[in-house]
C-alpha cells in the first residue's frame, strides 16, 4: 500500500488533537455506531486533566488505498522536544493556526524546525466559525513568518485551507464548501506530501528510535521509522548510540504498527514505514536500531538545550513515608534516569552526597508535569524553587542566562501594569499590536528567572483575561539581580495538627494556607506573613476551657478561606530556603532546614559568604 508521512504541528489549544479525531472519524477508522471519546489521542490522565498534549504519538488512516500515516504533537514549549525528535520521521507536516490568534511562539519553533529538516508544510487556517477570525490578516502574518525563518522558494509556495477541525471541515475557501468534510485536506496531503523513499528497501535495515514507552507484556517499544531495509518478527538487529558504540545485540519479538487508535502484529515492514518494535531491552530513544552489518549510526536531530533546572531530594519531614510508598533514594533515582531515557530534552544529575538529584529540562511546566506522574505512582519528594541554567561565553567569560520570547495577549485597560510587572523584571518590550476584540498583543523579550512564578501575577492583574505563551529565545548576558518575593511566611513550631482556634486568632499576622486539623510539623509553612519577614508560630494551641459560661463566649470559630497551593503555584512561590513536600496524598510548604537553629547558622553562613 502506498504510504505517507505526516505530522501535525500547531500551538497549544489551536485544535491538533480535535482534528486528528476527526480525520480519524472521516478516513472510516470507526464504525459508525462506535462511541468514541473526545480527543482521543490525549491517551493520558495528565494530557486529559490539563487539556494538552504532553507525548507525541502515531495513528494510522486509509483514505483511497493510500496509508496515511499521522503523528500528533506537544503543542506547549515545554514539551518542544517531542516535537524536534518527530520530525525525522515525516516527510511533510500540517501547521496549524488559529484563525484569530494567528502565528504564535509554538507556531514559529515548530515551524522553523520543519523548515530546516526540509520539509514542505501545509498551511491550515482553523477555528475559522470564531466571530473575531481575520484570516487574511493571519494568513500574511503566517507569509511573513515563513520569510523570517529563511524559508525556500518551493517552500514559500506553501497550500493554505481553511475551515473548522471541531466542524470537520476544511475548504480552499474561507466560505467552504462544508459539504465536502475533511476531503479536500485528505486529497492535499495525497498530493502535496512526498511519498517515502522505498528505493533503499534492499539495503540493510537502519532505523532511529524517536518514541520510547514499556509495556507490562513485551517491556520496551521503540516507535520509529524504517529509514531502509525491511524486518521480520525474530530477526536479529544491534543497537548503536549517536557516537556509533555498540549498545546491545538482541533480536525484535515483535513488529507492531498503528492502526487507529489500535496496534496491529505484523510479519513484515519495509523502509517508509512507522513501526513500534519489541524485544530490545537496552536501546532507547536517538539510538540507530539496524541490521548486524552496519557500522554507522544515523544523525540524529540535536535538541535544544535545558533552561531550568530543579532539585529533587530525598523526603526527610517527619511524616515521610506515611502516604507514599516510594521514598528512598534509590528508587528516586531508577525512575528519574527511566524518565530521561525516553524524554531526551530531559537531562539528570546527582548530587556528591548521592541523596538529591539535579533534573534540568525546558520548562517549570515540564517539570511539574514529571513532579505530577510521580506522586500518582507513590513517589514522597521534596523539590526545590526552578533555578535558571546559566552558560559561560568561552571568549569572554561572561555569565550568560537565558532570555525568553514572552507573547501576552491582554485587555487594553490592563496593558499598562503588564508592562510595568514586565520591566521590573528586566524585560525589553520589542512589539505592540492590536490583536482584534479590544485586545493587545506585547511582545517581551526576558530572562528565565524574571517568569517563574509570574504566571499567576499576571492573572491577578489582569482578573484572568490574560494569555501568556512562552518560547525559548537566545542565551545572552546577565541582567542584574532581580526583585523577590516581598511577603514572608508563617511557620509551624511543633508537631500536631492544626486547630481552628488557633488558625482564628493567627488570621491577623496573613492569609493561611492550611485547613484545620492538618497535620504540621516543627519548619512547615502554614500561612502567608504580612510583613516581609518570617514568623514562627503555634497552630496547635486550643481553646482554654472553664466551666464558666458568658453570652457570646462559644460562637463557632469562622475562619476565611485558605490560599490553595497547587503544585504548580507552589513550584514558583517558594523561595530558595523552601522546598516543596510533595506525596501521593499531600503538597506540603516546608522550610529547607527545619530546626530554627539550623536555619539561623544558615542565614549567619550566608550573610558571611556575601
Amino acid at each position: 500500500m502506498k504510504l505517507r508521512n505526516i505530522a501535525i504541528i500547531a500551538h497549544v489549544d489551536h485544535g491538533k488533537t480535535t482534528l486528528v479525531d476527526k480525520l480519524l472519524e472521516q478516513s472510516g477508522t470507526f464504525r459508525e455506531n462506535q462511541r468514541t471519546e473526545e480527543r482521543a489521542m490525549d491517551s493520558n490522565d495528565l494530557e486529559r486533566e490539563r487539556g494538552i498534549t504532553i507525548l507525541a504519538k502515531a495513528t494510522s488512516v486509509e483514505w483511497k488505498d493510500i496509508r496515511i500515516n499521522i503523528v500528533d504533537t506537544p503543542g506547549h514549549a515545554d514539551f518542544g522536544g517531542e516535537v524536534e525528535r518527530i520530525l525525522n520521521m515525516v516527510d511533510g507536516a500540517v501547521i496549524l493556526v488559529d484563525a484569530s490568534e494567528g502565528p504564535m511562539p509554538q507556531t514559529k519553533f515548530v515551524l522553523g524546525k520543519a523548515l530546516k529538516v526540509g520539509l514542505k508544510p501545509i498551511v491550515a487556517i482553523n477555528k475559522i466559525d470564531r466571530a473575531d477570525e481575520r484570516h487574511q490578516e493571519v494568513l500574511n502574518e503566517i507569509f511573513d513568518l515563513f520569510v523570517a525563518l529563511d524559508a525556500t522558494e518551493e517552500q514559500l509556495d506553501f497550500p493554505v485551507l481553511y475551515g473548522s477541525g471541531r466542524g470537520g471541515w476544511m475548504a480552499e475557501a474561507p466560505t467552504g464548501p462544508q459539504d465536502k468534510g475533511l476531503e479536500p485536506l485528505f486529497d492535499l496531503i495525497v498530493k502535496h506530501v512526498p511519498e517515502p523513499d522505498t528505493a533503499s528497501k534492499d539495503e540493510p535495515f537502519k532505523m532511529i528510535g524517536t518514541i520510547l514507552e514499556s509495556n507490562p507484556f513485551l517491556g520496551r517499544i521503540i516507535t520509529g521509522r524504517i529509514q531502509s531495509g525491511s524486518i521480520k518478527p525474530n530477526q536479529p538487529v544491534k543497537v548503536l548510540n549517536g557516537e556509533g558504540s555498540l549498545v546491545e545485540n538482541g533480536r525484535i519479538s515483535k513488529i507492531l504498527a498503528f492502526r487507529g487508535l489500535e496496534r496491529v502484529p505484523l510479519d513484515y515492514a519495509e523502509a517508509g514505514d512507522i513501526v513500534a518494535i519489541a524485544g530490545l531491552s537496552k536501546g532507547t530513544v536517538a539510538d540507530t536500531f539496524c541490521d548486524p552489518q552496519v557500522t554507522e549510526p544515523l544523525l540524529a536531530q540535536p535538541i535544544d538545550p535545558p533552561t531550568v533546572t530543579m532539585s529533587f531530594i530525598v523526603n526527610d519531614s517527619p511524616y515521610a513515608g506515611t502516604e507514599g510508598d516510594k521514598v528512598t533514594s534509590r528508587v528516586i533515582r531508577d525512575r528519574l534516569l527511566k524518565e530521561a531515557e525516553g524524554n531526551v530534552a530531559l537531562k539528570i544529575e546527582e548530587s556528591e552526597d548521592k541523596d538529591s538529584f539535579f533534573v534540568s529540562g525546558r520548562g517549570e511546566l515540564q517539570l511539574a508535569v514529571l513532579i505530577e506522574t510521580m506522586r500518582r505512582e507513590g513517589f514522597e519528594v521534596a523539590v526545590s524553587r526552578p533555578r535558571v541554567v546559566m552558560q559561560k561565553d568561552e571568549t569572554t567569560g561572561e555569565t550568560l542566562e537565558p532570555i525568553e520570547e514572552v507573547v501576552i495577549d491582554v485587555d487594553e485597560e490592563h496593558a499598562g501594569i503588564v508592562v510595568q510587572k514586565m520591566s521590573e523584571r528586566k524585560a525589553e518590550m520589542t512589539e505592540l499590536r492590536p490583536s482584534g476584540g479590544n485586545r493587545q498583543r506585547l511582545v517581551f523579550h526576558a530572562p528565565t528567572r524574571g517568569l517563574i512564578g509570574y504566571q499567576s501575577e499576571l492573572l491577578t492583574d489582569t482578573r484572568g483575561t490574560a494569555i501568556m505563551n512562552r518560547l525559548f529565545h537566545s542565551y545572552q548576558p546577565y541582567k542584574g539581580p532581580l526583585p523577590g518575593r516581598t511577603n514572608g511566611v508563617l511557620i509551624s513550631n511543633d508537631l500536631g495538627e492544626a486547630v481552628a482556634y488557633a488558625l482564628f486568632n493567627l488570621e491577623d499576622r496573613g492569609p493561611m494556607i492550611i485547613d484545620p486539623a492538618t497535620k504540621v510539623y516543627q519548619g512547615m509553612i502554614i500561612g502567608i506573613h504580612s510583613r516581609d519577614n518570617d514568623l514562627e508560630v503555634n497552630v496547635l494551641k486550643g481553646k482554654k476551657l472553664t466551666n464558666i459560661r458568658a453570652a457570646g463566649k462559644d460562637e463557632a470559630v469562622k475562619l476565611t478561606p485558605p490560599i490553595r497551593m497547587t503544585l504548580d503555584r507552589a513550584l514558583s512561590w517558594i523561595q530558595d530556603d523552601e522546598l516543596v513536600e510533595v506525596t501521593p496524598k499531600s503538597i506540603r510548604l516546608r522550610k529547607r532546614y527545619l530546626d530554627p537553629n539550623d536555619r539561623k547558622r544558615f542565614e549567619k553562613k550566608k550573610v558571611e559568604l556575601a
